[in-house]
């Protein structure tokens, strides 16, 4: 950021490229509880839908296009709302335009595209951070404290599961061309948990889905593996049938730690620790539910000084 006469700092002015329904509860809300962040301008494919998205979350300027936007000297950052097959070419074309990124996950659609994306990050010398907002909060801090504090011992088994109705007419998330599946979509979640909670990088032993059209998955089940032996399952579901869930249960040496709620903080999650024959559960309180509300502690560009 830039300071102002009197030394006071000026917020990072943030630029949305789409008008995706998770805008507002992803950036806009938890934004308006952050001063070092303003949302300031908004791009869509159809402007006129922009206007209308700028006029009822109140986002004082709307570009006719990505490019204009991305042109704009006034914007610092932008975060990507596009679908998952978008967010390398946008996100190379904000980098290249001098603007940190906030991505939305996935943040690619295979792997050749996030090495694309990080090496043109270090290039421009700009911040590029994936959306996984569940590790900025308080439960996932604890989780974490609990796991790396020894708490169970050492990890043997990892199992994490995400799953969430979404109708197949919803073409965005059930198109191949647009990087759509249960996987990209949810399981990039869980698949994330487990790396954060293992400390390490899985391979994968073997994955099973059911499609819901041609390459496309509406759940999947995944088994990874450690080179220390440890183990993982990932599960995860958009299909309409399957209950709503997100939970991680960790077995260890010493015990085992369940936790439901992982993904999002919900005011009904809970942590069970189970060691030495006995269990106890406890949840965080005192802090805000909203998603991605503890977005102030997001790594840069959120946070960083101004080019």
């Amino acid at each position: 950021m830039t300071e102002l006469t009197g030394g006071t700092p000026s917020p990072v002015q943030l630029g949305i490229l789409g008008a995706a329904r998770i805008v507002p509860t992803a950036v806009i809300q938890p934004a308006a509880d952050v001063p070092e962040i303003a949302v300031s301008a908004i791009a869509a494919r159809d402007e006129s839908r922009a206007a209308l998205f700028a006029r009822k979350h109140s986002v004082p300027q709307v570009h006719p296009s990505y490019e204009r936007l991305l042109a704009d000297p006034a914007i610092d950052a932008v975060y990507i709302a596009l679908p998952n097959a978008l967010h390398c070419e946008w996100a190379l074309r904000a980098l290249a335009a001098g603007k940190h990124v906030l991505c939305e996950k996935p943040i690619a659609a295979n792997a050749e595209q996030a090495r694309r994306m990080a090496d043109a990050a270090r290039h421009a010398g700009r911040i590029l951070t994936e959306g996984m907002h569940y590790r900025y909060h308080p439960l996932a801090a604890r989780v974490a404290e609990i796991v790396r504090g020894g708490a169970i011992g050492s990890i043997r088994r990892i199992e994490a599961r995400i799953g969430f109705p979404i109708l197949p007419r919803n073409r965005t998330r059930y198109a191949y061309e647009l990087g759509g599946g249960s996987m990209m979509d949810l399981g990039c979640y869980a698949v994330d948990l487990v790396r954060f909670i293992a400390g390490a990088e899985p391979e994968v032993i073997s994955s099973k889905a059911r499609l819901a059209s041609d390459k496309v998955d509406r759940s999947m089940v995944t088994d990874l593996g450690f080179g220390d032996g440890a183990t993982a399952r990932v599960t995860c579901s958009m299909w309409f049938l399957d209950l709503p869930r997100g939970d991680v249960i960790i077995e260890g040496s010493r015990g085992e730690l369940k936790v439901t709620g992982i993904y999002a903080a919900p005011p009904w999650h809970r942590l069970t620790l189970s060691t030495d024959g006995e269990s106890k559960q406890e949840r965080l309180r005192g802090f805000h539910q909203r998603i991605t509300s503890n977005c102030r502690h997001l790594p840069p560009p959120l946070s960083r000084a101004r080019k």
